[in-house]
C-alpha cells in the first residue's frame, strides 16, 4: 500500500474545505500551496496531525462579496494528501499536495474549528460498459494533444511515454486537463464530470475546437488563500 492509498483509507468522510476562486485541483495531479490565513494555517496544522487529507474546493462565481464568510463552493471538490510541507517561522506553510480522488459535498457541518469542514463521499471514475470504446478515445486524444508540443522539445516524449503507457484514461484525463492551459470553467466542468468517456471526448472536441489560452503558469505558481 502507497502512501496516497494509505492516505484514502483514512478519510472518514469528513473533508476540511480550502476553497480557492482560481484553482481546479484533478486527482493524480500537484498542486503547490502558500497558506497564510490564520484559519487555514489551522486547518492545515490539523491535518499535519491527523490524516494529512485537505479537500480543494472551487468558490462558485460571487464569492468577492463574501469571502470572509462561508460563500458558496461546487458541489464537487478534489481531496488531497500534504505530501510536502514547509513551516515559516511566523507560521505561514508551503505545501504541495497531491490529488486523490473527486468527492461529492453533500452538507457542510458545524464545528469549533475556524475553517469550513464538509461530509463528502467519493466519486468514482464510471467506465462504459463497452471498454473498447476507450482504445479510440485515446489514440483521438493522442492526435489532437501531442501536435501541440514541439517533437524536439523536453515534455513531447514524456507525453508519447504517457499515452503508450498503461495509465487508465480517466487518469490521462485528469492529468491533461490540469496541466493543459485550459480555462478555469472548462477544469471545473472537466472535475464535475465523473465519466471517463464524456471527460475525454470533451477534451478532444475542446482542443480541436479552438487553441487553448493560458490561465496559468505551468508549473503553477504558489496559490494564495
Amino acid at each position: 500500500m502507497n502512501a496516497d492509498q494509505a492516505a484514502l483509507t483514512r478519510f472518514d468522510g469528513l473533508a476540511r474545505l480550502f476553497p480557492l476562486p482560481n484553482v481546479v485541483m484533478f486527482p493524480h495531479a500537484g498542486q503547490d500551496l502558500h497558506i497564510f490565513e490564520p484559519r487555514y494555517r489551522q486547518m492545515t496544522a490539523d491535518a499535519l496531525n491527523g490524516d494529512a487529507l485537505i479537500a480543494l474546493a472551487v468558490l462558485r462565481e460571487g464569492w468577492e462579496n463574501a469571502y470572509d464568510q462561508e460563500p458558496a463552493v461546487e458541489p464537487v471538490a478534489c481531496l488531497g494528501r500534504i505530501s510536502q510541507h514547509q513551516l515559516l517561522p511566523d507560521g505561514r506553510y508551503n505545501l504541495r499536495l497531491h490529488g486523490l480522488m473527486r468527492i461529492r459535498i453533500s452538507e457542510e457541518i458545524r464545528s469549533d474549528k475556524p475553517y469550513r469542514i464538509a461530509r463528502a463521499e467519493p466519486i468514482p471514475d464510471i467506465t462504459p460498459e463497452n471498454t473498447q470504446k476507450l482504445a479510440p478515445l485515446r489514440r483521438r486524444l493522442a492526435q489532437v494533444v501531442l501536435p501541440r508540443f514541439e517533437p524536439t522539445g523536453p515534455v513531447f516524449p514524456h507525453l508519447v511515454e504517457l499515452f503508450a503507457s498503461s495509465v487508465p484514461l480517466g487518469v490521462l484525463c485528469d492529468m491533461l486537463a490540469y496541466a493543459l492551459p485550459l480555462s478555469l470553467h472548462f477544469q471545473l466542468a472537466l472535475l464535475l464530470e465523473p465519466h471517463v468517456d464524456i471527460r475525454a471526448d470533451a477534451l478532444i472536441q475542446s482542443l480541436q475546437i479552438s487553441k487553448p489560452h493560458f490561465s496559468r503558469k505551468f508549473p503553477p505558481e504558489f496559490s494564495t488563500n
